[in-house]
């Protein structure tokens, strides 16, 4: 498993966007994802591509984690999107395929990343979730499974709510097969800017999920999401009465404790540890 790094909030930003892209050093979110596919006009895409690249190499993002989107291999700018990365001077932490379907689809991103580049790959059509266990099982740069729940919902010709019922065996697949696999799960964006109480609910039932952040697109997202997702201080507190019950000499063999009338088993101390790095981290910011 790597180790926890908080990605509560992935923000998607337009590459396009110059004052979006500097705008973005500034924020509170944990991932800044620089997009050169759906939110960047055909025959933009080129010097999209060139800007993200040039403020990648600027840098100045600090604690982000700098994601570039690119576009699909089946389309005219993939390619070029993914052999100007692999060139670069500077490169981002991951690129965001989209698209993906087959694991097929995966070694042909993998092939085309340099070593250090780390692949995080959409979850956005209905072909994909019947490969997702063998999608996520891919290896290699593989590193994180990413909802997109708007493409989803145009493949399925469903109609959702903030609760999303026709979503939710996809989106608990989802976060099964990350976890079966060692990957980040990231849930889908809230489209509706204004409506942060909406977003609010939508953050806590991808908690309850399982994910481990929520993607983004507008910075007025970023404070829930990054609420929801954040240990809370009785969590921390628990998980160090946890490890510390674990850590006693009197029970560092045994595989199931009692801890203040609760049973718990090695597999909570896992959890318990996750947390705290994740907490540790949170706290480093």
């Amino acid at each position: 498993m790597s180790p926890a790094r908080p990605r509560r909030s992935a923000l998607y930003m337009p590459a396009g966007n110059p004052r979006a892209m500097e705008k973005a050093r500034s924020l509170a979110c944990d991932v800044v994802i620089l997009d050169l596919e759906d939110s960047v006009a055909p025959d933009a895409k080129p010097a999209a591509r060139d800007l993200a690249l040039t403020e990648t190499e600027r840098g100045g993002f600090g604690r982000r984690e700098l994601v570039i989107r690119v576009n699909g291999l089946d389309t005219p700018w993939g390619e070029a999107d993914l052999t100007a990365i692999a060139g670069a001077a500077v490169r981002p932490a991951a690129v965001l395929a989209p698209k993906v379907s087959t694991p097929e689809d995966v070694a042909a991103y993998a092939a085309r990343l340099p070593v250090g580049i780390d692949l995080w790959i959409m979850v956005e059509t209905c072909a994909s979730l019947f490969s997702l266990g063998r999608l996520a099982a891919s290896g290699g740069p593989l590193a994180a499974l990413v909802v997109g729940s708007n493409d989803l919902v145009k493949e399925m010709r469903c109609q959702v709510d903030a609760e999303r019922r026709p979503l939710q065996a996809a989106l608990s697949l989802t976060v099964a097969a990350a976890r079966a696999n060692g990957l980040t799960a990231l849930d889908g964006v809230w489209n509706d800017i204004a409506d942060l109480t909406g977003l609010e609910r939508q953050c806590r039932q991808g908690l309850e999920f399982g994910f481990d952040g929520k993607t983004l697109i507008h910075p007025d997202q970023i404070a829930a999401a990054n609420r929801a997702f954040a240990p809370e201080a009785d969590e921390i507190a628990w998980a160090r009465t946890v490890v510390g019950a674990f850590d006693s000499p009197e029970n560092r063999r045994k595989g199931v404790l009692r801890v203040e009338g609760r049973m718990v088993e090695r597999l909570h101390l896992e959890q318990a540890l996750r947390l705290l790095e994740i907490a540790a981290a949170l706290e480093e910011t």
